[in-house]
């Protein structure tokens, strides 16, 4: 993977202090809390040359690991502009077979479309989904034409299985900012085979007009990783662009035309709630910005979706969903109220193992608990321990240009573990079908630090408590 060669923004005063209250730990880190400084537009000019691919970025193509979508974006809609060539790495050293080491080219066309809104309109976006790759294999791949060909390259996941290690990145909330920059940067050293994206990626609708000029911006920012490794989206508000004002009433619009995904091979008819299998884990993502109420198609692909999930390939299941359902900050307190009564009782009934969450722009990690005893009669609406129930993360932190959300409530409740205003992203590193590594790591003085770390057990095939 390239190294990000762009700016760095050096971190301000901290402390290394923790102090214990109700609920958990309350890092007392002080960071600056005024609003994030945005990079520039020219900080991300075009690839030299002429109708140079640009804004290259992968996501699963199928449900199993086997495809992969490429996107990319070209100033015109030449011939061939919307072709990627690819063939396998082999390892000459190890090959008996010198034909082998020679792979043969394949080249997959995509589709190719372009959007206007308000007063933009966009290059040509193009996505091609490469299929019938094998697992566990690096593949080289090229886009553009003639003189205007870029060379990147990718490697596929392990066959779906149990016991096959597999690393996430773990980013939320990430803006274009040098904050951001910093996030990004310190995760690309490298650490993670794919990213789980928990949402809120351009924030083009914090700009006049929805500036869609940060849409690509913000593709060129993140391509330095994005080209290399899958990333997994969830939809955050900041991707709705639901704008009637100036003329532009359809949701997600500028999202949905860039950031494509496999939705169909999951039972969906929506990208915007879709599941992927990968390596160990199973990962369904959701959408708090779309119905989800009884009998909505949301509510009802989920219910069947839970029910193929199986824990003896993938014991690791994993969902993404942008507003949290467990925040203890007053930023967006509450807001996934409503999703959380809806569905938190399937969640424990089906030992998911991680809810992963944005929105909130600090970083908060849940105890195992669940209030899934309310009803409107027997006042039981408070959280209580359950060692069926997920681990609740809030990683909104990844940079943005809001700023840092620093007010948590005071004190801190029962069910938060650990919480910390501070940008910064995590790693999930499954080992096995009983354990993983998780690590949040802040961002600290050009330092990715890790603040927060624990050994994740299986809820499926371990239900004793982790020793946090």
């Amino acid at each position: 993977m390239k190294n990000l060669n762009l700016f760095i923004l050096p971190v301000v005063v901290f402390l290394t202090i923790t102090t214990v209250i109700n609920g958990g730990i309350t890092s007392e880190y002080v960071r600056q809390a005024q609003p994030s400084v945005e990079m520039p537009l020219e900080t991300f000019p075009s690839p030299p040359g002429y109708n140079v691919p640009e804004q290259v970025h992968l996501t699963q193509g199928d449900h199993d690991g086997r495809a992969m979508i490429v996107s990319w974006v070209t100033p015109l809609n030449l011939a061939g502009s919307n072709v990627v060539t690819y063939w396998m790495v082999v390892n000459s050293s190890t090959s008996t077979n010198s034909s082998d080491v020679k792979m043969a080219k394949k080249k997959a066309h995509g589709s190719t479309s372009s959007y206007r809104f308000y007063d933009y309109t966009s290059g040509y976006l193009h996505h091609a989904n490469i299929k019938g790759l094998e697992y566990n294999t690096t593949y080289i791949y090229e886009v553009g034409s003639d003189q205007s060909v870029r060379q990147f390259n990718f490697t596929t996941p392990p066959a779906v299985g149990p016991d096959v290690p597999y690393t996430f990145g773990i980013i939320g909330d990430l803006g274009q900012t040098y904050a951001s920059n910093e996030t990004l940067y310190h995760y690309s050293n490298p650490k993670g085979q794919a990213v789980l994206f928990a949402g809120d990626l351009s924030y083009a609708d914090d700009h006049p007009n929805h500036d869609q000029r940060k849409w690509d911006t913000f593709g060129k920012f993140l391509e330095p990783c994005a080209a290399y490794q899958p990333f997994i989206y969830a939809a955050g508000n900041h991707e709705i662009d639901f704008a009637p004002e100036i003329g532009e009433p359809h949701p997600f619009k500028p999202y949905m035309h860039r950031y494509p995904n496999a939705y169909k091979a999951s039972g969906s008819i929506s990208p915007l709630w879709y599941s992927v299998r990968r390596g160990p884990a199973h990962i369904i993502v959701l959408s708090s910005y779309s119905a989800y109420g009884k009998y909505t198609p949301q509510y009802l692909w989920l219910q069947q979706e839970l029910k193929n999930v199986n824990r003896e390939e993938t014991p690791w299941l994993i969902v993404m969903v942008h507003s949290p359902w467990y925040n203890s900050n007053n930023y967006h307190f509450m807001e996934g109220e409503s999703m959380r009564i809806m569905f938190e009782s399937w969640f424990v009934n089906s030992k998911v193992d991680l809810v992963l969450s944005g929105h909130v722009h600090a970083y908060e990690r849940s105890e195992r608990v669940s209030n899934i005893k309310y009803n409107i009669t027997n006042g039981l609406s408070t959280p209580v321990k359950d060692p069926n129930a997920p681990i609740y993360i809030t990683i909104g932190d990844g940079g943005n240009i809001e700023g840092i959300a620093n007010s948590f409530t005071d004190p801190q409740p029962s069910y938060s573990a650990y919480r910390e205003a501070s940008f910064g992203h995590a790693v999930l590193e499954i080992h096995n079908r009983t354990h993983a590594l998780y690590t949040w790591h802040r961002n600290q003085d050009n330092e990715p630090v890790a603040a927060d770390s624990f050994i994740v057990r299986n809820r499926y095939n371990l239900l004793d408590d982790e020793r946090i």
